[in-house]
Formats: C-alpha cells, structure tokens, sequence
C-alpha cells in the first residue's frame, strides 16, 4: 500500500510553474503502487519463516490456518484432462460422486498463499530439473504438480519419459527446458521395497548405510524434494549390513526410530559431501498423515476415512497417523546439516493435511490386486486412507512449494 507521503510526492515534482494532467498522475501512481508491491513480493513478503514461526508484516507461516470452501477459484485444473494424472490418484474416474474434496482452499490466519502461476514456475525452472525422491506419496506430489503446469504448455512442447519397470519417471517442458522427475526410493536408503513395482513383501529390509545406488540419478538436480514415513511405520525395521547379493551379511531388527535416525545420517552425509551447496537447493517435506481411527475425529472404533465427506475443523487436530518423533529425527538432521554449511527446507505439510481425512481416495481408485469377497462385502477394510485424490490436498503442498520457489531470498 502507499502511504500519504508517496502520494502526495507527485504534485510536488512540478511545483507551482506546471501542472500534471490528471490521466498521468493517476498512470505514475500506478506504476508506484506495482513497484511497491512486487518489490515486497520479491523479498518474501508472503513467504512463511516455518522454522522460526515468526509473524510479522512480512513473514507469515503458511502451514497455519484453516480451509475455506472455494468452488470459483478450485480445483486449479480437471482430473480428466490431466493426461498424467495416476489411477491411484484418480478418484472421480473410480467412482466417487462427493467432488467438494477438490473444492477447498488453504487460508493461512495472517496472509494470504500466492496463487499459483504455472507460467511464473516454469520460468523459475527455466533450465532446472527439479526432482521428487521418496514413496508414492512423493509421486502423489509430482503428479499433481505436472498436472499444475502442464495444461500452460503446448501439447507439441512437453513430453513424459515414463519406463514401467524403471525408477525415474520423467516430465520436460521442451519450450523451458525444465524437468520435473520422480524418483521411486520409499526409504530413501536401499531396501527390498526399491522396485518401484513389485515391492509389497511382508518382511521389509533397509541398508542404512548405503544409497548410491538411488542418488546418482538425482546428485545433478538444481532443486530436490525429499519424503520418507509412511515405509517406516513399524515396530522395527531389519537392517541388512552387506548387500542382498551376498550370503555373508548381517541382518539385525532394530527399533524403527533408531533406524531411521541410522538413515537420515547415510542421507545427510551424502548430501554434505556430493551436494552443490550454493547450487542445489533442497526440501524435506514433513509427514503426511494417515486417517486410519476413526474414533478420532468422533466415529467408531471400527472406521476410518471411507466414506467421510468433510474435513475436520477442530484447530490443532493431531491424530495417530503422524509421528512427531520421526519429524523431530528429520529436523535434527536438518539442524546438523545447517551447521555445515547445507540448509534444507522443511516443507510443513502434517497439520494442513492432518485436518483432511475426507481427502483420501478411500474406495475410490484402482486396485493393483483383486479384492476378495470379503473385501468387497466390507469396504471399511480396503480404503485406502495414506494417499491423496487429485485434485486435492497435494495441490496445497505444491502451492507452499511455489512460495518458497518464487521467492528471491531463497534463490
């Protein structure tokens, strides 16, 4: 906003020997409030400070607030016309007929999120690969955001390099040459889940100490997105020391916690050594809760998110299906790599999406294995309550990264 000292500063430039038209004065006032008012969004006016949680004119934490009911301004795109969008992800093409999950929009309490320009990040990636490595909630995100800028581009000018039985899936943007990859790696260090198909086996098993296995296919990347929970939620984890090739390696059960501490370490290390510390610039996005109990949130013992049609408006809601413990293992590595040199961005998702338990497909997506009868005969059982529909709740998680994207402070 311009004060009364900016407007009264036209007038005066002439003084009393000439006189502005009225047309002109009203053009330069103009160009004054838009100079004032990008300056400020260059500097980061809307941008949250979510590690220090700091509010002022111009800080604002974005990860807290509430969400509003937005039918005009969302969805910001279709799901079917979205070529690349993901049968898991899918959930009107799957049958579900409540479509208000799409409709509600991230209101932070004391500002407002940018709203998202797909043009405006393509030439911020102009260039850039950015690249997405984690689990499938990770591939939820980079779905959705090539759902966000591909409807900008021409169809002629943007292609996607996807292998079945490969880890690396691939969006180009040929007119920016800008990338935008996902790479499957569920934790992060190498595990008996690396298959990015064939990965659902009773007995998960993790070499915490090795990972370049994965990150060479993202050590060159200008921006990445790191996740990693949901693979981890259990008691314990066996840990492997050696290689699944060789019969001479030592398997131990370890609590999960130490394990993924063991972890994050092998990652953090790796990132300190190999990474471009005034180059790449780097995410860790935050837990995204399941909706498992409904008992919660005020249903019974016996339910979860199948069926539920609204969010929860409860502020501060937290429920099982985070673990402090796991972010507080995350922000500790983060705190150690900040010491040397390397910051990386926690990207707050957890409390935004923990209020969300109608968002998930629930019964509402494809099924990579047939369903039993007794399955079918109770859907409770089945519903898939850890991932996202799209449109939907990562389209938010994308929108927070756009802010940080777009703003010159961390650029």
């Amino acid at each position: 906003m311009v004060n009364e000292n900016t407007q009264q500063m036209v007038p005066r430039v002439c003084g009393t020997k000439c006189t502005f038209h009225p047309f002109i004065a009203l053009f330069i006032m103009a160009l004054l409030i838009a100079a004032i008012y990008l300056t400020g969004y260059e500097r980061g006016q809307f941008l949250e400070d979510q590690t220090t949680g700091k509010n002022s004119s111009s800080r604002c934490n974005l990860s807290v607030g509430k969400w509003v009911f937005d039918n005009k301004s969302y969805p910001l795109y279709k799901e079917k016309q979205c070529p690349y969008m993901w049968d898991e992800f899918a959930c009107e093409k799957y049958g579900r007929k409540d479509l208000n999950y799409q409709n509600w929009r991230w209101q932070p309490h004391q500002c407002d999120l940018p709203r998202f320009n797909a043009t405006a990040l393509l030439e911020r990636l102009r260039g850039k690969r950015l690249v997405f490595v984690g689990d499938s909630l990770n591939r939820d995100q980079w779905v959705s955001l090539v759902c966000l800028v591909e409807s900008s581009i021409p169809q002629e000018l943007k292609s996607r390099n996807f292998k079945l039985n490969g880890s690396l899936m691939t969006f180009k943007a040929t007119e920016y040459n800008a990338t935008v990859d996902f790479y499957w790696s569920p934790l992060l260090v190498e595990s008996n889940a690396d298959d990015p198909v064939n990965h659902r086996l009773p007995d998960r098993i993790v070499r915490v100490q090795a990972i370049e296995k994965h990150a060479r296919h993202w050590t060159d990347a200008d921006i990445l997105v790191f996740n990693s929970y949901v693979w981890w939620l259990r008691p314990k984890m066996k840990v492997l020391w050696g290689s699944f090739q060789s019969s001479d390696g030592i398997y131990k059960e370890i609590e999960m916690i130490r394990s993924y501490e063991m972890a994050l370490k092998t990652w953090s290390d790796w990132l300190e050594i190999h990474i471009n510390h005034t180059k790449t610039k780097l995410f860790f996005v935050s837990m995204s809760p399941t909706h498992l109990r409904g008992e919660e949130w005020g249903k019974g013992t016996n339910d979860n998110c199948y069926s539920e049609t609204m969010p929860i408006f409860k502020e501060g809601y937290q429920g099982s299906g985070s673990n402090p413990k796991m972010m507080r293992a995350v922000e500790a590595a983060i705190d150690e790599l900040k010491t040397k040199g390397l910051k990386v961005q926690m990207l707050n998702i957890t409390q935004l999406s923990e209020y969300r338990k109608e968002g998930h497909p629930s019964i509402y997506r494809r099924q990579w294995v047939p369903l039993t009868e007794e399955q079918l005969s109770n859907p409770i059982s089945y519903a898939d309550c850890a991932h996202w529909c799209l449109p939907g709740v990562p389209d938010t998680w994308n929108e927070l990264l756009y802010a940080y994207l777009l703003d010159s402070r961390f650029f």
